[in-house]
């Protein structure tokens, strides 16, 4: 087996990647409405051109179609996280069955409720597919699952712990099992595996795909997308926006709706009085050259399978459509001030450490070259929950703070919203997270230093289990200190 490439090693397959979206490559982008058709009014104003805001556009034309819905996006559709994320339409959702019952009222009902929850997304990522197929999108959607890596005794305590713990919240053996070594090298030959937990419900899709497609949905069906217009606040229906002209010149313009959508994410802190809503952290990704079929054996991964391990902070990786590893995780730092800008989307150090994370999972990738290297921001709740909702007496309503676990529960968000908004009631308006509200984020600079230190305490947790094998009780406290519980 081929060795493990150095970070000097990894440095130098890294000097030739291009610093651009690998995804962006395989997408058709179409130019919408610009500054000169803003309306004055509208029934619906979306803030937001990415996955929150056009499936909640999309939805409401279909519950709706006689509402006039415009789309406001500062850039272009989908110039954030919709394009840049690592395309995995999961079950996943970062807050626990204990938090969610509580969100339910509490009390055996609570958990009843938690457990409809649980069972009501792995049943959306069948939905999701049903959905792409009924507006006609292409996004490389393959229902293949996620496999967890357990490669160390720490990892296969935590696997086990895992498997036992989606028990206790209805989860049935086919929806979370353990794959012992024997079973788990067929699913993705990695270096030192002792096994790991596979499940189902999971697809992946290509990220900038689905979000042109939707795009080009909503605007066959009537939906004004105005590109180049940045909303800086919204309150009872009037939003106030900045819009680029034609020659790089900046107007103010005003809007009244019926009803105003915020499906800002990481963006969110741009907007008045929303400025401590989320924290924007940011998730990089890199991406292999095409694998030849050789290479692909020895992996053993199938097309569309997602893929992560146990440790603390948060990797993750599919094989794409076109035989791609794409491969992300976490650790790039939080920016003072919530600060999201093109410029944090490299970084070097982390881009670096990513590839010899995925090197030492799989040895057999340590001479691939690395084509594309990027990044994005991600809404962190101070909670670690999502929500969404619809004030009616403010004429507003909002769906974020996914932590990047957005692909699948901005599609749960944008047909809620449609729903709630269109006065309609079903099993997704009655869900734990709607109605919920976040409790701010602390002021600067206490946010900088408690989320900079949490997420070094993640990286150092996982350095000192690897060298003594023993549980770091550091990651439960910054969990706890999080809220995530």
């Amino acid at each position: 087996m081929a060795a493990v490439r150095t970070s000097a090693a990894a440095l130098a397959a890294l000097a030739d990647a291009e610093p651009s979206v690998m995804w962006h490559d395989g997408a058709t982008w179409s130019r919408y409405l610009s500054v000169d058709d803003i309306p004055s009014r509208a029934d619906v104003v979306i803030l937001g051109g990415g996955y929150t805001g056009l499936w909640t556009a999309l939805w409401l034309k279909e519950l709706q179609p006689t509402f006039d819905v415009v789309v406001l996006e500062a850039e272009h559709i989908g110039f954030g996280a919709s394009s840049r994320n690592g395309g995995w339409v999961s079950a996943l959702l970062p807050a626990s069955g204990e938090k969610l019952a509580q969100m339910a009222g509490g009390g055996e009902a609570g958990r009843q409720r938690a457990k409809e929850a649980m069972a009501f997304l792995r049943q959306t990522v069948q939905d999701f597919e049903e959905s792409l197929t009924h507006f006609g999108i292409d996004a490389d959607y393959q229902r293949r699952g996620t496999f967890m890596a357990a490669r160390s005794p720490l990892h296969e305590k935590r696997a086990h712990e895992d498997v036992a713990y989606a028990r206790t919240w209805g989860a049935a053996d086919a929806d979370m099992q353990w794959a012992p070594v024997f079973t788990a090298m067929n699913i993705a030959r990695m270096d030192q595996l002792l096994g790991g937990t596979f499940t189902p419900h999971c697809a992946s899709i290509q990220p900038a795909k689905l979000v042109t497609g939707l795009a080009a949905a909503a605007a066959a069906r009537g939906v004004r997308i105005i590109e180049g217009v940045a909303a800086v606040s919204a309150d009872n229906g009037r939003v106030s926006a900045v819009a680029r002209g034609g020659n790089a010149q900046q107007q103010t313009v005003e809007i009244e709706a019926e009803v105003v959508v915020r499906a800002l994410e990481a963006y969110t802190p741009s907007l008045s009085g929303h400025e401590r809503a989320f924290a924007p952290v940011y998730s990089l990704m890199l991406a292999t050259e095409p694998l030849p079929a050789e290479t692909l054996d020895s992996i053993a991964l199938a097309s569309g399978m997602t893929f992560a391990d146990y440790r603390h902070l948060i990797i993750y990786g599919q094989r794409t459509a076109d035989n791609r590893i794409a491969f992300g995780g976490r650790g790039a730092p939080y920016h003072f001030g919530s600060a999201v800008d093109s410029k944090f989307e490299q970084n070097r150090t982390v881009h670096t450490a990513l590839f010899d994370i995925l090197c030492e999972m799989f040895p057999q990738l340590s001479e691939v070259k690395i084509t594309h290297t990027w990044g994005g921001a991600l809404a962190v709740p101070r909670d670690w929950t999502p929500s969404m909702g619809y004030d009616q007496s403010r004429r507003f309503a909002y769906s974020g703070g996914y932590l990047g676990d957005g692909v699948t529960m901005s599609y749960v968000g944008g047909r809620t919203l449609a729903e709630l908004i269109c006065g309609h009631h079903s099993q997704r308006t009655t869900m734990p997270w709607v109605g919920h509200r976040s409790r701010a984020w602390e002021r600067e600079p206490w946010r900088w230093l408690g989320i900079q230190s949490g997420l070094r305490a993640m990286t150092w947790a996982d350095a000192i289990e690897q060298r003594t094998g023993r549980t770091s009780h550091v990651a439960q406290a910054i969990n706890h200190a999080l809220g995530k519980h």
